[in-house]
């Protein structure tokens, strides 16, 4: 019996071994917990969050830090977090459940609204600055890093000088709700190649589109 098996036995804790744990995915999605930011740009990782979860048949559960929700996809773990700390205290609850569920830094992804990017445009990278985003600078310092792959969803910058926080944390145009509707499945699907095809092959199926 090795070592894993015997604590597993002794003390009723299911070890995980190193090929399980590099089975397992963080996916992150940045917003602010509230009804009131429910349907806000800022949180569109939110949004797609609950669109993974809904086609995924699983549902979130409100845990230490934020909300999570689980399930497997073709013998991947994904682990779906929603920090409760809001935006600008991100990284607290991405660094907790990172090590609380010992993931690896190349299993974790976080998805974030970006200004600079076209409504509706998807762009991964596997690293990157916070480009002056309070979520991911928070992340940025929790971990140390930068070295860590960033979804971003283009929410356009259709807003005046000086404007901008006011655009974010302001809710979808109704056109722009009408168009969400055939961009989140394609954000869902996202989530689930990183999984399973890597972020390499995600950049080069999704980037752009």
């Amino acid at each position: 019996m090795n070592l894993r098996n015997f604590f597993s036995k002794l003390f009723g804790i299911k070890v995980e071994s190193k090929e399980e744990l590099m089975k397992k995915f963080l996916i992150v999605g940045l917003g602010n917990i509230g009804d009131k930011y429910t349907n806000t740009r800022h949180n569109i990782g939110f949004k797609i969050l609950d669109e993974v979860a809904e086609e995924h048949n699983t549902t979130f559960e409100t845990e230490k830090l934020g909300d999570i929700a689980r399930f497997r996809f073709k013998g991947r773990t994904f682990i779906l977090l929603k920090p409760s700390t809001f935006m600008n205290l991100s990284g607290k609850s991405l660094k907790y459940w990172m090590d609380k569920e010992k993931i690896s830094l190349e299993n974790l992804l976080v998805i974030t609204d970006d200004v600079n990017i076209d409504f509706g445009t998807i762009r991964l990278k596997a690293k990157g600055s916070a480009g002056g985003h309070n979520g991911l600078k928070d992340i940025e310092t929790k971990l140390g890093h930068q070295k860590y792959a960033r979804f971003r969803f283009g929410v356009g910058a259709n807003y005046s000088k000086g404007r901008q926080v006011d655009f974010v944390l302001g809710e979808w145009s109704k056109e722009e709700t009408s168009q969400l509707i055939e961009r989140l499945p394609t954000s869902a699907k996202v989530i689930t190649s990183f999984g399973t095809a890597g972020l390499a092959n995600t950049m080069n199926t999704f980037n752009g589109k």
